[in-house]
Parts: C-alpha cells; sequence; structure tokens
C-alpha cells in the first residue's frame, strides 16, 4: 500500500517574510519604554508613526514613509500629553489625522502637515475629555467616518463623533458600561455594528455598541484571554491568550455561541503577548508575540480543520511592538501580500518585514489581490448613529485603477457649412453629394479626435516619464529598485507599442474609406 501526504492546494503555501535591508529601515529611533501591551506604532502610506520617550509627558514621532536611515536626533515630536502616550491609531479615512491617548486620562486627535515636520506640535485639533483615569485603548469605526472608540481603565468605554467643530470634546455620544475590569482589546465586525473586546476577567463579549447590550459572553475558563479579534465576515472569533499551564494558547469561536471554543491549540510557554492580525482578502492570520522575533501565520478554513499552518518568519532580534500597512500601500509588483513594522528597542530600530507570494512573472497578480478596503467611508457619522449598517468601500490595487484614468473629452465635431460654388459632381443628383459630405464629415472628425489624443499625450509627457509621476515615484536607490523600475518600463513601452499599432490600424482603415469615397465620387 503506497503512502501519499496530504497535501494542502493553496497559493499562499509557500508565503516568506522579507526584512527589510538596513538602509531602508528607520534607525536611531528612541523607542518607548513602556510596559503596556499595545503595538506603539500605527503605519498608511505616507507615514508611521511610534511612540517614544521624551521628558516631562508623552509624546509620539510622525515620519515620512519614505525618509528611512538615521534620524536626526532633533526631529520634531508630537508631544501635548502629560503622560505617557499609550496608543496610537491613524484614522482610515485620512492620512493626515491621527488619535492618540495618554496617562493623562485624555485622547487627542492631530491634525499631521503634508509637508515635513519642521517644529514639535503641541496643540491637537480635538481633545476628548470623558474618562476619569488613564486611557488605555482607542480604535476607529471601520466603516462610519469620525467615529473614535476609547477604552480606559474606569472600565468604560465611550463612543465620540468627532464630526464637530468644537475643539474639546467632554460629552461622548454613548457610554458602554459593561465590563467588571479593563478591557484589554476591542475588535469591530465587518461592517462596525458589532464589537468584541476581551476583558482583564478573562471573559470576551459581544456587543451592540449603539444599544450598549452585552449579546454574547463566554463562561469559558480554561482559556484566559488577553486579545481577541474578528475574523472578517466568517462569522467567528479569533483570541489568544494562555492555557491553565501557562502556554501561550489560540482559540476559535463561533460569534453566535461563545459557550466552548470551536478549537484550542496550545504553541509555546513563552510569557509574551500574543497580537493577531488577519487579512481578509488572503484568510491569512499572523500571530506576532511580544518579546520574541517569530511571527507565525496560518491560513483560516470556514471548515475543519479551521486553521493551517503555513510557516513562520524567525528573526533573532526581539520585537517590542509591531504596526501594519494597509493593502493600498503595499508592493503589489513584487506580489507583496501583508507588511508589518518591527520596533526593535535593543538597536532602536525599525524594521520593515514584507509577506511576498513568490511568482515569477512581474505582472499584477489578480488572484492574490482581490479587491479590497479603501480610503473612503461607507457612511457619515449621523447615518451609523442613526442605525444604518454598511460594509466598506472596495477598490482595487491593480496600478492605475486607483486613480480617474479617463479620456480625453473631445470637443463637438463643427456642423458642415455649405459651399457658395458646388463643384460639378455636388450638383448632379442631391442624395449622393449629401453622403459624400456626411462621409467626409466623418474622417474629418476622426482625423481631430487624432489630433485631440496627440496633444494630450504631448501635455501628459510634460508631467510624466515613461508613463510614471516623477513628482509620486522618487528615482531608485538599490539595485532591487532599479529593476523593478526596468521592468516597469519595459511594460509601459509594451503598451505603447500596441497603442502605436492600434493607431497605425486606425490610419489605414480611414485611408482606405477616403480612396473608396474619392472612386466613388469619379464614378458619378
Amino acid at each position: 500500500m503506497s503512502w501519499h501526504p496530504l497535501y494542502r492546494n493553496s497559493k499562499f503555501r509557500h508565503v516568506y517574510g522579507k526584512a527589510a535591508n538596513k538602509d531602508k529601515c528607520y534607525d536611531c529611533v528612541p523607542i518607548t519604554l513602556s510596559v503596556h501591551d499595545n503595538h506603539f506604532c500605527a503605519v498608511n502610506p505616507h507615514f508611521i508613526a511610534v511612540v517614544t520617550e521624551c521628558a516631562g509627558g508623552g509624546a509620539f514621532l510622525v515620519i515620512p514613509i519614505h525618509q528611512t536611515g538615521k534620524l536626526d536626533p532633533h526631529y520634531p515630536k508630537i508631544c501635548g500629553h502629560k503622560g505617557n502616550v499609550l496608543d496610537i491609531k491613524w484614522n482610515p479615512f485620512n492620512d493626515f489625522v491621527i488619535a492618540s491617548c495618554s496617562e493623562d486620562t485624555t485622547v487627542k486627535i492631530w491634525d499631521i502637515p503634508k509637508q515635513f515636520l519642521t517644529r514639535s506640535i503641541t496643540s491637537p485639533n480635538k481633545e476628548l475629555l470623558g474618562h476619569t483615569r488613564r486611557v488605555g485603548l482607542i480604535e476607529w469605526h471601520p466603516t462610519a467616518s469620525n467615529i473614535l472608540f476609547s477604552s480606559s481603565y474606569d472600565y468604560k468605554i465611550m463612543i465620540w463623533n468627532l464630526d464637530t467643530e468644537k475643539s474639546v470634546l467632554s460629552n461622548p455620544v454613548k457610554i458602554l458600561d459593561v465590563h467588571k475590569d479593563v478591557v484589554l482589546s476591542m475588535s469591530f465586525n465587518t461592517d462596525g455594528s458589532l464589537l468584541a473586546t476581551a476583558c482583564r476577567d478573562r471573559n470576551i463579549r459581544l456587543i451592540d455598541p449603539r444599544a450598549g447590550v452585552v449579546l454574547q459572553e463566554d463562561t469559558y475558563k480554561s482559556h484566559r484571554v488577553n486579545k481577541v479579534l474578528f475574523l472578517g465576515s466568517m462569522g467567528k472569533l479569533l483570541s489568544t491568550g494562555t492555557s491553565r499551564w501557562n502556554n501561550r494558547q489560540i482559540a476559535l469561536w463561533d460569534q453566535n455561541d461563545l459557550s466552548v471554543p470551536l478549537m484550542e491549540e496550545d504553541l509555546d510557554g513563552s510569557s509574551g503577548i500574543l497580537f493577531p492580525f488577519y487579512d481578509s482578502d488572503t484568510r491569512m492570520l499572523y500571530l506576532v508575540g511580544k518579546g520574541d522575533g517569530n511571527i507565525r501565520y496560518y491560513e483560516i478554513n470556514s471548515e475543519k480543520p479551521y486553521l493551517n499552518y503555513l510557516m513562520e518568519y524567525r528573526s533573532p532580534l526581539p520585537q517590542k511592538g509591531i504596526g501594519i500597512m494597509p493593502k493600498r500601500g503595499l508592493e503589489v509588483s513584487a506580489c507583496e501580500i501583508f507588511r508589518f513594522y518591527k520596533l526593535i528597542p535593543t538597536k532602536s530600530m525599525v524594521q520593515p518585514i514584507s509577506m511576498i507570494v513568490p511568482r515569477q512573472s512581474e505582472s499584477y497578480q489578480e488572484d492574490i489581490y482581490p479587491l479590497t478596503i479603501g480610503a473612503q467611508p461607507a457612511l457619515t457619522a449621523q447615518e451609523w448613529l442613526h442605525g444604518v449598517n454598511k460594509g466598506p468601500l472596495l477598490v482595487s490595487l491593480r496600478p492605475g485603477s486607483g486613480v480617474v484614468n479617463s479620456l480625453p473629452q473631445f470637443p463637438e465635431p463643427e456642423p458642415f457649412q455649405k459651399t457658395t460654388t458646388p463643384s460639378h459632381s455636388q450638383d448632379c443628383r442631391g442624395r449622393i453629394p449629401l453622403e459624400k459630405k456626411q462621409r467626409q464629415s466623418e474622417v474629418q472628425d476622426s482625423r481631430n479626435q487624432l489630433n485631440v489624443e496627440e496633444m494630450w499625450l504631448k501635455r501628459e509627457q510634460t508631467r510624466l516619464s515613461n508613463g510614471f509621476d516623477i513628482f509620486e515615484c522618487p528615482p531608485p536607490k538599490t539595485e532591487n529598485e532599479l529593476l523593478q523600475m526596468f521592468y516597469r518600463q519595459q511594460e509601459e513601452i509594451r503598451r505603447l507599442r500596441e497603442l502605436v499599432n492600434q493607431r497605425d490600424i486606425q490610419i489605414k482603415q480611414l485611408d482606405l474609406e477616403l480612396k473608396n469615397i474619392c472612386k466613388n465620387a469619379d464614378m458619378l
């Protein structure tokens, strides 16, 4: 009897982690010494924010995403808090707005200038006052604009509507007072209608945030939960914590029944917190351990076996915190499906780690990049507060699809003007010369369109170099970037050649039509 190994057919089976070179890292970054169990890092396609040490209060750095290398020790900070900063989160619908919370019991909203920071910012755009103890967690609503959730050591979760001109807010729109201890983690489902929380009393709660009602609460005591996460639209929750024997453990739950987990799995005996991250586009789960340098990743199934182990990225450098880049900021030409920003306090460095699907082709891989969450809100704050639910707006990651690439608007063809001295062929019959005039006008309109397209292309060439915006794409710095730019240029040249061939064919067709018209005129 032959033995057949059980292989799973998965396009993500060979995903590997690739750490950035030193010139692509952020060096000399004074990472915070706080022992709070948070990420301490937030990333978007424009900036990376890192909580740092600051005498006389709390502060964090906001560094442009392309400004790698050594950081100036006098680099400006965001330093308006009176206590240590415990959490920072970028607005998912505005890359220039960030929220921060601190031990000084406040939440502050900051506007980041689009240019480089030239001086430290001390005055926030908005200040949220309502908690009586230090604020440890903040989360933006995933589909509604200007809705922020904050959790404090006073055991309360407050919902804030930032869609107001007031600079100081002291009255939240809703207070969730359903926990008996400190909230350790918050997570939303896809449309933001449900909130899952992990509490220090070891319970997971599923809450309707607008009604303030607990819909589900687990009573399972063998799993001491630390972090909880919604698994997209699968109807399941994943939690990380410890078992009875203090082993690090993950558990999978049905959101409609939290009495017993669907599965439990012990990982190791380390003591650091496990941060879970879920990619709903690829259905991949990443587990990042605080204090160790490893990143485990799995594939999630809707049926048993729910969890399929893929691989583990190993590194000897321990991480204190972690940040993740939104999908719209990834390098799709390199088949990058996820990117971490690892805080390494022993070297005062932030190191990007890319998760890559090995593919030989340099073209866009549509099977690993389905439609993903964009940067536009699906609801206003008032719509969500009045009970409207709507899923996130999806966009394509195909290069150029995010920008409106509409064709130029051609001018309307001028009406045909009758001549005062008609030719001999035009005054023989009434119907034939009229058809001839219409055909000639169509040929002239087609030529006008070609001329307008050529003028538009010339105008674009003043701004574009080989099809790429020279202001958006900086010159390559490494050999890798140079190769990627070369392949992009080859693809652009191929596209332009196809465009020229289409123009040649169109010109030949117009010439043929013109010759036929002239022959018909001579016959008449």
